[in-house]
């Protein structure tokens, strides 16, 4: 019997990559959206599978259509990744990352508890968790320390799993997973505005990368390949929490010195510092261990640091190329415009 998986947030990065590689495993998918003015399906065309999907419109603010979409496809795993990923966003709109990103996550559980579904449930984590802990490597029982609006909404929603897990007897695994990039990143995430803007600055199309915290390090994983783990968590006989990562870290200043020199350009000659880019707190270093992942659900990374870094490059470079030579590419940079000037707007009210 073919079953049946709904990914909340299938739009995104994640999401994408786990359809397709549901798909593989000739599962049924179902994934939700959250209508806006422009549709946003070009990672699920990029990839193929945009008509091999079935889209279910859904708001995680709304738990009727919470309940609607979960009562349509009746699901035997959801996996449960929308949310408002942005940090820097978070700081921003504080109170919509809570609601989104912390609520959303008890209403998702809270539809799938009232319909009484017996749905296997993957709960997106992330090693944000962890702020500017102690210890060097994190693992699963790493004391969490939240430094963002966004990593305090996603603690929540941490919690509240575990909760409705022992609580309600259902099975609800956290993929506490560092950070994952590729081709499809969005472009308001450091890995992919270096590659993007590494290729336009090769092309004559941008002088300068403006960045804020190039001391910063970040465990830097294959979106490919951690689905792949998102997976296998499914596949347990019981539900648990795993920490999915590399175990190396890398800074971004080592990020750029990589791709401009991939690039055949000195890194030092482009690269400028925008103290408005700088977060209101900012996390020092996230280094993830990954031996339980290992050992228990026998997942291992592939993709390393270098040939990431080199994969999206190239891709961004081919998608430029192809652009100014007229060809149609699906991808997000034209819907990008560097010369729009964003006001920073986190400044206390004069009364």
């Amino acid at each position: 019997m073919t079953r049946k998986a709904l990914i909340t947030g299938i739009t995104g990065q994640d999401g994408a990559y786990l359809a397709k590689y549901l798909i593989e495993k000739g599962y049924k998918v179902f994934g939700t959206f959250r209508r806006t003015s422009t549709p946003n399906f070009w990672r699920l065309e990029y990839l193929n599978v945009a008509k091999k999907i079935e889209l279910i419109p859904m708001d995680l603010n709304d738990l009727s259509s919470i309940v609607e979409a979960l009562n349509y496809c009746d699901p035997d795993e959801i996996y449960h990744l929308a949310a408002q990923s942005f940090v820097g966003r978070s700081f921003e709109e504080p109170i919509s990352t809570s609601e989104v990103t912390g609520l959303g996550t008890v209403r998702m559980l809270e539809g799938v508890r009232l319909l009484r579904l017996d749905a296997r449930i993957y709960q997106a984590s992330t090693s944000e968790l962890y702020g500017n802990g102690s210890s060097k490597l994190k693992d699963e029982n790493t004391i969490f320390f939240p430094e963002s609006p966004y990593a305090a909404a996603k603690l929540y929603s941490y919690w509240i799993s575990r909760i409705y897990r022992k609580g309600y007897n259902m099975f609800i695994s956290n993929g506490i997973l560092f950070n994952h990039e590729s081709p499809i990143r969005g472009l308001e995430f450091v890995t992919r505005k270096v590659t993007n803007s590494v290729a336009r600055i090769k092309l004559g199309l941008q002088k300068k990368l403006y960045l804020g915290n190039l001391d910063a390090i970040r465990d830097w994983g294959y979106a490919g390949d951690y689905v792949e783990a998102i997976w296998l968590m499914m596949q347990q006989d019981k539900p648990d929490d795993f920490v999915i990562s590399t175990g190396v870290g890398h800074s971004v200043r080592e990020l750029c010195e990589f791709v401009f020199n991939e690039a055949g350009l000195n890194w030092e000659e482009y690269v400028a510092i925008d103290p408005s880019m700088k977060r209101v707190v900012d996390v020092d270093s996230l280094i993830g261990d990954n031996s339980k992942a290992k050992r228990e659900l026998g997942w291992s990374p592939r993709v390393s640091f270098e040939e990431l870094l080199r994969l999206m490059y190239h891709e961004d470079l081919r998608r430029w190329k192809d652009t100014l030579s007229g060809k149609k590419v699906i991808w997000d940079a034209p819907a990008y415009d560097d010369k729009l000037k964003i006001a920073s707007v986190r400044y206390s009210l004069k009364i």
